[in-house]
């Protein structure tokens, strides 16, 4: 009766990083040098974020991965209250992504005159208020790229936004009853999109999961600054609130010295005035409905 033998041991190379790799080898190729470009420790912001578009605020890039604004994924900005530190927030990133698009030479139009560049849109869905035109003007925002689509629903929100990202053109969408499952397929249709996307959520889910890689929690501070914590990045946890000076272009010339820099909150009045009635203004009507 034949007995059966034991099975051989099969050899496992150890495991080994691609410098090791490449020392054996004798330094590295070209494309382990992309691919190691590509991994990141979890104590060092990541490097492997291919395109970036600045903030306009030095402190800010300064913990960012890639140094900006991620622009093919969902940036996901938490905030107290809608419609108060969007805009003084993302104005000089769309600003610089704006400039960024106009070309060396504009193309010729009829009768041998250039025409001006074609600028892609920035599209706002569901924003809190209506937006306002010459206010957005005075951001550096052109007016002729600017869309506002008026969803009335979740659903239609939720789709508008998504069918924005897929067209490859800049979002900042106003998202309070979004879910989890919600975000990861924005994400997924970020991922083939060169334009900033930017959800703009309540602060109270901070504690929800997310597929956003850049999560960033939006405060007042005192006067002109915005405070700014960074829940989520590729990277080590961040510590901390940053100050960011945000004044609009318009009312920097106007303030003194000491009215950029911090004061201390006034009291509380004892009664509360009503809240101005908006007011209805021809060139911040809906222009898009969907």
């Amino acid at each position: 009766m034949s007995t059966a033998s034991a099975p051989l041991p099969i050899p496992v190379a150890p495991p080994c990083s691609l410098a090791l790799l490449a020392e054996k080898r004798g330094g590295l190729s070209l494309d382990d040098a992309r691919l190691q470009g590509r991994l990141w420790r979890g104590s060092s912001l990541s490097a492997a974020v291919d395109l970036t578009l600045p903030s306009g605020f030095a402190a800010l890039d300064a913990e960012l991965p890639g140094g900006g604004w991620p622009l093919q994924a969902v940036t996901e900005l938490l905030m107290p209250q809608f419609g108060i530190l969007e805009w003084r927030l993302l104005a000089p990133a769309l600003r610089g992504w704006w400039a960024a698009q106009a070309p060396s030479a504009a193309a010729p139009g009829p009768k041998g005159r250039t025409a001006p560049p074609a600028l892609r849109s920035l599209l706002l869905v569901n924003p809190p208020h209506t937006p306002h035109l010459p206010g957005l003007q005075a951001l550096g925002l052109p007016p002729s790229a600017l869309v506002w689509v008026k969803a009335a629903t979740p659903a239609q929100q939720l789709w508008t936004a998504e069918q924005a990202i897929k067209s490859r053109v800049a979002v900042v969408a106003w998202l309070p009853e979004a879910r989890p499952e919600q975000i990861r397929r924005l994400q997924v249709n970020a991922l083939g999109s060169d334009a900033p996307a930017f959800v703009v959520r309540p602060e109270r889910v901070a504690q929800q999961s997310s597929a956003a890689p850049l999560r960033a929690i939006v405060q007042p501070g005192e006067t002109w600054q915005l405070q700014l914590h960074l829940l989520k990045r590729r990277g080590p946890a961040h510590e901390g609130w940053l100050q960011l000076l945000a004044v609009p272009d318009a009312v920097e010339p106007l303030l003194t010295a000491a009215r950029r820099q911090a004061q201390p909150a006034p009291a509380p009045a004892l009664t509360s005035a009503s809240p101005p009635t908006e007011r209805a203004d021809a060139l911040a009507r809906t222009v898009l409905h969907a």
